[in-house]
């Protein structure tokens, strides 16, 4: 049986070599009839395609990874008489590189009706990822975690739980639990226990054993005179860098001179903040009235602060960021230090024992603007060192509105306890042992949202680790890659506009292509739950979809997948940026004379726009692509890599 499966995916793999090669001989009569015939292209590395003239040097050609072999050998190619462009592969999109990167996405139109849902209680910690030793912070396995290793769950051999390997023994768990595990032959994280992986911020990780390395296989496009400054800036804007220029900048601004005092310490700008006893009187506030989430300004002197030595001058300096959602200057630049301990009962009507991270956050019914927030409360973990989900989430919202919430289960990897609001504190003075001020979700220079993406670089080991921990934390598997076929998602659009009009057409296209698993999917919340949502991303090797916010998707795309970004209605860099930050593979539309919009758009404000309108494509275009994209997957080393972990042939011995 073994020997027949191995004949049908050499089968396989023929049939789609004689696709990619249909299509070479299609692109070429289509090229030949518009004047621009495959003659005068050049290509640089091997392919399956014609070669052309010979290709002028390219800096990205040439360039290798850090373990100093060529970066992408094949995926390199020029169009001689138009300029430089970089393919993914052979038949793929050309991604022009020289324009300057766009930092921020509009925020989407959202139609659909919401009703505020509790976040219902979860499971409890089941990951202890890569933490640097922090002893005032001991963690331990949660009772789950303990039962989960009982039960011998093959967790740790999973894609979703690679991140693992980095966390070390003495920062996660108390010494009970790390024997436990040691003498267990079934606790799943037995094989991490003397890893001596790291995530790169730690001072005492060799670079050789980091997570990951920046990947910078292309030009800069004029941004850095050299290859080490594009890395270097990679590194510290968009990857786990970041943590360590945030852990370089944070300084005291009100220390503790004994046990039981209070203390403050911030990064730059107030952008972070963790806090220690800190007392916060909410007496002179209603937070009952008023539709203003991030009201400034709100305390006095003496209505927030602590026990401590405090340095007002200092604290006064870092208001340049003062703004709801970059910045926590406004609810601290009155911090002051008291003649009492918030440890007295007498000065606090609500003790808060356990640790906290109070959050602001960004909208909660738009993906790509929530993810924000889980992004940014992942890299607060890092900071903070610490991913316990024993801990309470407080959402700063200083109204009493309704906070619009699809994407709940999310909450499940971070904590074990439902999100507490912060008006559930209106007319108390409340103290927190241990809190932490969150990232914000629309920082300057931020991560992920208003980040300066670097060009020519990809694959941040921060985006790909954060993938893993959600997946991880909330059991979400990869189930392939099938045996003989290619898993291609269609996500559909049950909205006003950006629908495609032809989408009937363009799917039976696509199955009739046998090769393929075609899935037409509606991420509308009321058809489909976020739990089912993630399952089929992370399960799809081509995934498919018009410009929203339902491309955010791309997050939690397996390692070797496309994103085909049908049309990005001139919103060019929002997800290709996204996804060069996860590192998976991006297509768009190329040809603008084969989509037809249905009109002009008909935003009610900004007039005419292509994202309020839908469209209609050219099959045999779409069609190209698609191959296109097949082609890319099947020449991803991890894809045949996990291929062959499934359906590994059997032995000599056992022939």
């Amino acid at each position: 049986m073994l020997r027949g499966q191995m004949a049908q995916t050499d089968a396989f793999m023929e049939r789609m070599d004689e696709r990619r090669q249909g299509l070479w001989a299609d692109q070429r009569e289509l090229e030949v009839a518009d004047g621009s015939a495959l003659e005068d292209r050049c290509w640089t590395g091997d392919s399956d395609g014609p070669v052309g003239r010979d290709c002028p040097s390219n800096e990205a050609s040439s360039e290798t990874d850090s373990e100093g072999s060529v970066a992408e050998p094949g995926l390199v190619a020029e169009i001689c008489d138009a300029g430089p462009a970089v393919f993914a592969e052979p038949g793929l999109v050309a991604e022009i590189c020289d324009a300057v990167p766009k930092k921020s996405c509009d925020l989407e139109p959202v139609e659909v009706e919401v009703t505020e849902k509790p976040v219902e209680g979860v499971m409890a910690d089941a990951v202890v990822p890569c933490l640097e030793p922090l002893a005032s912070r001991p963690l331990s396995l949660g009772a789950q975690d303990e039962e989960l290793a009982r039960s011998g769950a093959n967790v740790a051999e999973s894609e979703e739980a690679q991140h693992l390997s980095c966390y070390k023994k003495d920062d996660v768990w108390t010494v009970h639990s790390f024997e436990k595990c040691k003498t267990d032959d079934k606790c799943p994280y037995k094989k991490h226990l003397d890893s001596k992986r790291c995530w790169g911020y730690e001072k005492s990780c060799n670079s050789s054993l980091q997570m990951s390395t920046p990947h910078c296989p292309d030009s800069s496009n004029g941004w850095y005179q050299d290859k080490k400054a594009q890395i270097e800036s990679f590194w510290e804007n968009g990857d786990f860098g970041y943590v360590k220029k945030r852990r370089e900048e944070l300084k005291s601004y009100c220390t503790a001179e004994k046990l039981g005092d209070s203390s403050l310490k911030c990064c730059n700008y107030f952008r972070y903040c963790e806090a220690t006893n800190i007392y916060i009187d909410f007496r002179n506030i209603d937070l009952n009235t008023g539709n203003d989430r991030f009201r400034e300004n709100i305390f006095k002197e003496n209505e927030i602060g602590g026990h401590c030595h405090i340095f007002k001058n200092l604290i006064r300096a870092e208001g340049q960021h003062k703004s709801p959602l970059q910045s926590w200057f406004a609810e601290l630049e009155n911090y002051s230090s008291f003649n009492f301990h918030t440890n007295n009962t007498e000065h606090c009507d609500v003790h808060i024992e356990k640790p906290t991270i109070i959050m602001k956050m960004d909208v909660g019914i738009n993906l790509y603007h929530h993810f924000c927030d889980f992004i940014n409360l992942y890299l607060t973990q890092h900071m903070n060192n610490s991913f316990s989900t024993d801990i309470y989430i407080v959402m700063w919202d200083t109204s009493p509105l309704r906070y619009g919430e699809l994407f709940e289960l999310t909450w499940k990897a971070f904590t074990q306890h439902p999100i507490i609001r912060l008006g559930d504190y209106n007319g108390k003075r409340v103290c927190f042992k241990d809190a932490v001020f969150s990232f914000l979700p629309r920082m300057r220079s931020g991560m992920y949202y208003n980040m300066p993406l670097v060009p020519g670089c990809e694959k941040s080991g921060y985006f790909r680790a954060f993938s893993q921990h959600i997946l991880h934390r909330l059991n979400i598997s990869q189930e392939g890659p099938l045996l003989h076929k290619i898993r291609v998602t269609v996500l559909t659009r049950s909205t006003t506009y950006r629908r495609i009009l032809n989408e009937e057409e363009l799917v039976n296209a696509l199955k009739t292509i046998t090769e393929f698993e075609v899935e037409v999917v509606d991420y509308n919340f009321r058809k489909m739950s976020f739990y089912d949502q993630l399952r089929i991303s992370h399960n799809s090797d081509i995934f498919i979809g018009m410009h929203g916010a339902g491309l955010t998707h791309v997050l939690f795309l397996p390692d070797w997948a496309i994103l085909f970004e049908l049309y990005n209605c001139e919103d060019e860099f929002c997800y290709k940026d996204l996804s060069h930050l996860r590192g998976v593979k991006y297509i768009t539309w190329e040809k603008s004379d084969k989509l037809t919009p249905e009109d002009e758009g008909n935003h009610p404000t900004l007039g005419p726009h292509p994202k309020f309108t839908n469209y209609s494509f050219d099959v045999k275009e779409f069609m190209r692509l698609i191959i296109g994209a097949a082609d890319y997957v099947l020449s991803h080393k991890l894809f045949w890599e996990k291929h062959q972990e499934l359906y590994k042939p059997p032995s000599k011995t056992e022939l």
